[in-house]
């Protein structure tokens, strides 16, 4: 049965106008990718403060390597940091120098990282579609950059994106490595024909083509961000896809796969020879033992998470178009290896993505310490499965009369199923963000949060929204508009990021970090020649960055205890320091009115000035 859906003429021969004009359509896609670039990783980007504890952590170092010119080891706090390699160090530490110390040069390489595989994924996608309608010998420009289009939004405007590449953190630079690299490997196999068509291969050259040397570059790039996992992932997931299709040998011949390995190894690995030749086994354990082997083989901080994590992460981190991806991987038929081993070259992409897909999520899966930006590198393999799905219902095998305008469309049982569960989805969302206040637990950092978001009025703004959209969708879905589906999905989370998330984004950082940054600023006024500085009960790594003052971290409040009692009984000079500590914990110490000076108060937090010599003879104890 064959469901009619009616395209409006004018907007039909708008984009026909366009597509058939090949320097207005690169435009037209240019000024796209532009747009959804700066909503995404351009709008206020810098406008927020750092988020402790992580994204400071990086912009320090980073800092710290800006500004005493060791481009080697990194440091924190007076203090080696080994967890994460050198590149997203190096980039950051670039952009303060071509912008300043400040929160975009902390954040534009997570942005410009996200924006690279953005507009890559685009590329690709209208280049599989265009060599598809070369070997069906049609011509659907149309099809093919919406399609294109609908996935490069699709990866710009998910939450894992949406955060990640928002987030000073190595994360999204892994993964625009990773990802690229793929999406490079992909276009070097794809751009070589079967039964003896011209090769974009140089005949006889020593060299492999351009894409799969970007390819090695890319890897060499991932290493350098996240270490071994930025060439183990990429390799199983090319390693199977090869197995796949039953062209292992082949491809590796044809990639120079050994010269590939020296141009990675060249790029990547003398920075680890210079900083092990530095450290010595201080790095080797802390981040080939610590940081890689033990964060896959063990619970590393706490972080433990049931098997079924990644399927809440995936469903939530890549809403709304995630109701979608059950039926993508579906359709894809993998069980069919004949057929798709017979396929052209260029039209296995989808095969490519869903065993992209499939092997990130697998291997994290595995692994015993689990988080949630673990699995950001298969959400450009998911918005690539997605689209084609899509794209395939818009027109595929669908024909568009050229009399009327209008399109017809195969009515499927499983997108009208995913299209009920997309209602129910965000009808479930919805009755979420109504309920918000109650979900939220108490944050001791900001006890008003959770009050001021509430008669804020965001909550029930975002279950409106939510709510609407449900609807609207359901509506669409009896009238078979699909198109209107699709539009839904994009405008609501749109929406919610603009009026939601970002008005949520400043209020957060208002009652939370705004006070640790004030504070900062009366540090820098405050402190003494010498004069220590101890924050208790709490690591808010903000406070170094934003004072560039050196802290002294202690958990325990009996810890700070004894080591004031020590240095009140050894006379040290300055005979004062400073404590950085929530209100409850000042009075925890139990200090008498003449022991410490009051300096500020900002928000939960306190930062006082403890006199060795207005301390009386007896010992402080903890009240």
């Amino acid at each position: 049965m064959r469901t009619k859906l009616s395209v409006p003429r004018n907007v039909g021969q708008w984009f026909n106008n366009i597509v058939e004009r090949p320097a207005l359509a690169v435009t037209v896609s240019i000024l796209w990718l532009i747009l959804i670039g700066w909503v995404g990783y351009g709008w206020n980007l810098g406008n927020i403060g750092l988020i402790d504890e992580t994204e400071p952590l990086f912009a320090e170092a980073s800092r710290q390597m800006f500004v005493t010119g060791d481009w080697i080891t990194p440091f924190f706090n007076g203090e080696t940091r080994f967890d994460k390699p050198a590149l997203i160090y190096w980039c950051q530490a670039i952009a303060y120098a071509i912008i300043g110390v400040n929160e975009w040069a902390v954040r534009l390489p997570s942005a410009l990282a996200a924006i690279a595989v953005i507009s890559l994924g685009f590329y690709t996608l209208q280049w599989h579609l265009a060599k598809q309608d070369e070997l069906e010998q049609v011509s659907r420009p149309t099809r093919r950059f919406l399609t294109a289009a609908v996935a490069a939004a699709m990866m710009a405007f998910n939450p894992e994106m949406i955060v990640w590449g928002r987030t000073g953190v190595s994360d999204m630079l892994l993964t625009g490595c990773m990802a690229s690299a793929l999406l490079c490997f992909f276009l070097g196999y794809a751009g070589k024909r079967e039964q003896g068509d011209r090769e974009i291969i140089i005949p006889h050259s020593l060299l492999p083509n351009k894409w799969y040397l970007a390819f090695y570059v890319l890897i060499a790039g991932a290493i350098l961000t996240k270490g071994p996992v930025g060439i183990v992932l990429p390799g199983l997931i090319i390693l199977a896809f090869l197995v796949y299709v039953g062209k292992l040998r082949e491809i590796l011949r044809e990639m120079r796969f050994f010269l590939g390995m020296l141009i990675i190894v060249g790029l990547s690995v003398p920075w680890y020879l210079l900083v092990i030749w530095r450290n010595g086994w201080n790095f080797i354990n802390s981040f080939f033992g610590y940081h890689n082997l033990e964060r896959f083989t063990e619970v590393v901080n706490g972080h433990a998470a049931p098997w079924f994590f990644y399927f809440i992460v995936v469903l939530l981190g890549f809403a709304p178009y995630s109701v979608y991806l059950p039926v993508a991987l579906v359709r894809l038929k993998l069980w069919q290896r004949s057929h798709w081993r017979a396929q052209e070259r260029s039209q296995q992409l989808g095969l490519f993505a869903c065993i992209w897909f499939l092997s990130v999520f697998g291997f994290f899966t595995i692994a015993v310490t689990k988080l949630p930006s673990y699995v950001l590198p298969l959400m450009p393999a998911a918005a690539i499965l997605v689209a084609l799905l899509w794209s395939d219902f818009f027109q595929g095998k669908n024909e568009v009369t050229e009399r009327t305008g209008e399109k017809l469309i195969t009515s499927s049982p499983s997108l009208l199923w995913s299209g009920w569960v997309n209602v129910v989805f965000l009808s479930a969302l919805a009755v979420a963000m109504f309920h918000l206040s109650q979900l939220l637990g108490r944050d001791q950092a900001a006890p008003d949060l959770r009050l001021l978001i509430e008669n804020s009025g965001l909550p029930r703004l975002g279950g409106f929204l939510l709510l609407s959209s449900a609807v609207i969708i359901a509506f669409s879905i009896i009238l078979r508009r699909w198109h209107s589906i699709i539009s839904v999905n994009f405008l609501v989370f749109l929406a919610f990021l603009s009026f939601i998330l970002m008005p949520a984004a400043f209020l957060m950082d208002r009652e939370r970090q705004l006070p640790l940054r004030e504070l900062s600023a009366v540090v820098v006024q405050a402190q003494q020649p010498n004069e220590e500085l101890l924050m208790v009960g709490f690591k808010k790594p903000s406070v170094v960055f934003y004072s560039q003052k050196q802290i002294n971290f202690i958990k325990l409040t009996r810890d700070a205890v004894a080591l004031i009692n020590n240095q009140a009984a050894q006379q040290i000079k300055p005979p004062s320091l400073l404590i950085l500590a929530e209100q409850t914990n000042i009075i925890k110490m139990n200090f008498q009115p003449d022991d410490y000076e009051n300096i500020a108060a900002k928000g939960a937090y306190q930062l006082i000035r403890v006199s060795f010599k207005k301390m009386k003879k007896e010992k402080l104890s903890i009240s």
